[in-house]
């Protein structure tokens, strides 16, 4: 077998591992990303739920008088 040949052969064969390495990173960098949106906005949910809770009266009318 041509040396030269395998030579280039393993060379592209480590082109592509490191190519689907980098795709890997940046899925996993979005779904971080992600990860921390849905976190932020589960937290802001539960703070409305949590002043419903503390004053359930608020909100629960609307003044029509004019």
């Amino acid at each position: 077998m041509d040396v030269a040949l395998m030579s280039m052969a393993l060379s592209q064969g480590q082109v592509q591992q490191q190519a689907s390495i980098s795709v890997m990173k940046k899925a996993m960098d979005q779904a971080e990303g992600n990860v921390e949106f849905i976190n932020k906005m589960m937290g802001e949910a539960n703070l409305q739920a949590l002043q419903h809770a503390a004053q359930p009266h608020l909100g629960g009318n609307i003044d029509l008088k004019g």
